[in-house]
């Protein structure tokens, strides 16, 4: 990987977090995956799921607030 950031992971290229496997900033397992927006939007889907499902139990949370306070 080149750039200014170094990855601890990363040996000649591969990732010694996940399996030896080529590094690839934002594969499922990476330091990097669900926490970060990428360029390359197939690298964020982790994100979008985890965005939907806490946007998802916001509005399950303002619902049940609003049904408590009519009775």
């Amino acid at each position: 990987m080149s750039g200014s950031w170094g990855c601890p992971h990363e040996l000649n290229g591969l990732c010694t977090r996940v399996n030896n496997l080529p590094c690839d900033p934002g594969m499922k397992g990476c330091v990097l995956y669900g926490r970060f927006v990428f360029a390359d939007d197939e690298k964020n889907t982790a994100l979008r799921r985890k965005r939907a499902g806490s946007d998802g139990a916001a509005a399950s949370q303002d619902a049940g607030t609003g049904d408590d306070a009519g009775e």
